[in-house]
């Protein structure tokens, strides 16, 4: 694809913009003495500013990815990747974007914040994935397609087949959010970027890797997506102190974690599944279930009274009478169990 395809995309005043730059961006050097950004010179560890690009933790990220430095973004939280296609694509009050709905709740946010219209395309009864309808949706002022894979809050992954005849029909940009890819046995579509150029895959720290605390999300596109995110992105988004942190998260064996919650996820989804109070437990590819009971609303003030937060998704349309209940360790999965098996014997046959 030539970068014009792209850039036709592009808001005219982001195609036109010179972005923020410092004096160490024409240093090329390692060490130096530094005058240039008005900071305290008394070395504590923080006192400079952190490197804006990234590069030492991109280069550790390209060899665990296996992608090339030049198509990583490393955000604030995939959140920021998501409002960055806002901000560089979306027209406010002009311009729309499609998402599939029930999905992440952070599209339609980051829409409303930067004034963008929101056209949503119900799943399937069976979550599957409705094609024809995504399409449809579409017109000359549609800039993305939101596609979360597996998605929250359903747990399910979409077909390859299906998310690439999307990408290739559709003439914008299609984000593909896969924060729960590491649970999933389906394979991600990472890879495609390269064939694909207008595919934005993004993924994140916060599950899998466990660094939810230290908010870094990842972009994987296209080098002129890239650049356009680094353009556009606030200068020093990543703090010093998160990036060393992730340097040496990031030789955790989170591989044998990975296993480990998929695991218990069988065992809890077996138990549910045993349960009277259950009327169905979805498929999951992440770290969570999906589960519709006769009363929703009883059991989660059942799961508060003893201290087990979980997520009330019943008044979400196509999750009516479900809490999604994430994965937790052994004991905290046997706590959630014991509990529900409490409710029961409380509670009246149904």
């Amino acid at each position: 694809m030539e970068r014009s395809e792209i850039d036709s995309l592009v808001r005219h005043n982001i195609a036109g913009l010179t972005p923020y730059s410092t004096a160490r961006d024409e240093y090329q050097g390692e060490l130096g003495t530094f005058l240039d950004a008005n900071e305290s010179p008394y070395e504590n560890g923080y006192n400079r500013y952190p490197d804006p690009h990234q590069k030492r933790l991109k280069a550790r990220l390209s060899a665990i990815k296996g992608m090339p430095v030049e198509n990583i973004f490393i955000g604030n939280g995939s959140d920021e990747a998501i409002d960055l296609i806002f901000r560089i694509f979306c027209e406010p009050r002009e311009d729309n974007v499609v998402a599939i709905a029930p999905s992440y709740g952070m599209y339609r946010v980051a829409a409303a914040i930067n004034d963008v219209e929101v056209r949503e395309v119900q799943l399937g009864e069976d979550f599957s994935l409705p094609v024809d309808d995504i399409l449809k949706r579409a017109d000359a002022h549609t800039k993305a397609l939101f596609l979360c894979s597996p998605n929250n809050p359903t747990g399910n992954a979409f077909p390859r087949a299906e998310m690439l005849r999307l990408a290739d029909a559709f003439g914008g940009i299609t984000v593909v959010d896969e924060a729960y890819i590491d649970f999933s046995d389906t394979e991600g579509l990472k890879d495609e970027i390269f064939a694909r150029p207008r595919i934005v895959v993004l993924q994140t720290m916060s599950k899998a890797w466990a660094m939810a605390g230290l908010r870094m999300g990842l972009a994987l596109a296209d080098r002129r997506i890239i650049e356009l995110m680094s353009m556009v992105k606030y200068p020093y988004n990543i703090s010093e102190a998160t990036m060393r942190i992730v340097k040496e998260l990031l030789d955790l064996p989170v591989d044998d974690q990975v296993t480990e919650i998929k695991a218990q996820r069988a065992v809890v989804a077996e138990a549910l599944s045993r349960l009277r109070s259950v009327k169905h437990v979805y498929p999951s590819d992440a770290n969570f279930l999906l589960v519709r009971f006769d009363d929703a609303d009883a059991v989660y003030d059942h799961l508060i009274g003893d201290g087990i937060i979980v997520r009330n998704r019943s008044r979400i349309k196509g999750c009516e009478g479900c809490l999604r209940i994430t994965v937790g360790l052994k004991e905290e999965n046997e706590k959630l169990l014991k509990s529900l098996e409490s409710y029961e014997k409380e509670s009246p046959v149904r």
